[in-house]
């Protein structure tokens, strides 16, 4: 990973060691946390069905799957569980269901991790800059679910077109994006078999139809801050409650994360209180003024206009709290 700051100023290695320490029970008790939250959500939308109240039930099983996600990234940092096995596997699985393949998923956040902002080699920064329309399209989950599908129907037919995916990893990405083909397509023709609308109503659309909550963290963390290899200024941090640090993984901390990858998430804010003891306070934001932030900024002028190495959208008061360097 690259970066301006010495990570050594940081943790001493004794530190490092106890931080990245991952016995199962923390990841055992988030991971069947969420899962039984889940299973509670669905067995609520169940028993309302034929009620006005499946909307809410709706809303709170989609927004639960949908932050699955967050478990998939932790998986894919083999930090859940201190053996590789189970985090592979529990990753296969929720990768299905997020319809974004593991493997694939994997190779480009860790591409996004090696080289976090840089536009020409960052996993999750393979896009045209931002006008307010696309931004907008990939709010709501119009292009993000465009690009999930697409994505997967595209790579089974052995067509790789993202870069950050190495001529080594074409084969199992190609190989594993056709299993998934394959299990949706049984998934389909049971259904169709039996006339079970299960899946569509226990996962798909409600999973569809709450990605922009999803999305309030996914667009967060790196909009408009700095190009630069530093990542005290090209990642955000998110305030928010405790609730939502739990449906998050942890992950609103995310600049403690990008500095040390290796750290659990259930230790990533007493690893956030050591950075900014040391290296001063890091950008954060909250979600909605983020947004409201970013909106006014594109409806300005789209994201090619702005300075790649300066930081654009800011929080509402109109700055931030100064921080010594870590150097």
């Amino acid at each position: 990973m690259e970066a301006h700051f010495s990570r050594r100023r940081l943790l001493t290695p004794d530190e490092l060691r106890v931080l990245t320490a991952r016995p199962d029970l923390r990841g055992g008790l988030q991971m069947g946390s969420h899962l039984g939250a889940i299973a509670i959500a669905a067995g609520a939308h169940w028993y309302v069905t034929g009620t006005w109240m499946v909307l809410l039930t709706g809303f709170v099983l989609g927004v639960l799957v949908n932050f699955l996600y967050a478990a998939q990234h932790e998986l894919s940092h083999a930090t859940v569980f201190r053996t590789r096995k189970p985090n592979e596997v529990f990753g296969r699985i929720i990768g299905f269901i997020m319809i974004f393949p593991r493997d694939c998923d994997q190779v480009m956040h860790f591409a996004h991790h090696q080289y976090t902002q840089d536009w020409e080699r960052d996993g999750e920064l393979v896009r045209e800059p931002y006008t307010l329309a696309s931004y907008l399209l990939w709010l709501f989950g119009v292009t993000y679910w465009r690009n999930r599908v697409f994505g997967v129907v595209r790579r089974a037919r052995g067509i790789i077109l993202e870069p950050f995916i190495k001529p080594g990893e074409e084969t199992r990405i190609i190989r594993e994006s056709r299993w998934h083909l394959a299990g949706y397509g049984a998934i389909v023709l049971v259904s169709v078999l039996t006339g079970s609308w299960a899946a569509l109503t226990f996962w798909i659309i409600p999973m569809v139809l709450t990605k922009p909550v999803h999305q309030l963290q996914n667009t967060i963390e790196h909009l408009g801050l700095s190009h630069e290899a530093d990542i005290l200024e090209n990642t955000r941090s998110t305030r928010t409650n405790a609730v939502m640090r739990w449906l998050c993984w942890q992950m609103p901390y995310h600049t403690a994360h990008h500095t040390f990858p290796a750290v659990p998430f259930w230790k990533l804010r007493d690893l956030n209180a050591k950075i900014e003891q040391i290296a001063g306070t890091v950008h954060r934001m909250g979600w909605i003024e983020f947004q409201i932030e970013v909106i006014r900024r594109l409806r300005a002028k789209n994201e090619s206009a702005y300075p790649m190495d300066e930081v654009w959208i800011v929080p509402l008061s109109g700055g931030r709290v100064a921080r010594v360097s870590a150097e």
